[in-house]
């Protein structure tokens, strides 16, 4: 199972890579909010709060959720984002990006488990 995880966050990891470098070129124009990250983050929680409503076979959902998932996810990212906002001046962004990807999160791991428990 190890190997399924480790694997899973690979893909999960490229994928971040490929999603954040495509988003600073044409997400980021005019603003200081990291889009490309809370797009991550919350698009994360989503499939994250999904599969485990599906109640997956372990092996499943250790590729997916802690594998694929957690690759994807970033929450080292968020917080030095949210640190460079604060240093930088720009409180206004920071309150918005924390509420944003906290309480964003929280209900659209919710709203994936609710999509989940319905299929």
């Amino acid at each position: 199972m190890i190997f399924a995880v480790g694997f899973g966050a690979s893909l999960g990891a490229v994928a971040r890579y490929a999603l954040t470098s495509y988003g600073k070129k044409h997400w980021m124009q005019g603003t200081a909010c990291p889009r490309p990250t809370l797009f991550i983050n919350l698009t994360g929680a989503f499939f994250l709060g999904l599969a485990f409503a599906l109640r997956l076979p372990a092996s499943v959902y250790a590729f997916l959720g802690t594998g694929v998932l957690g690759g994807y996810t970033t929450f080292s990212t968020l917080n030095t984002e949210m640190v460079s906002l604060a240093e930088n001046g720009q409180k206004h962004v920071f309150k918005r990006y924390l509420l944003a990807s906290y309480l964003g999160g929280a209900v659209l791991l919710t709203c994936g488990y609710y999509l989940g428990s319905l299929l």
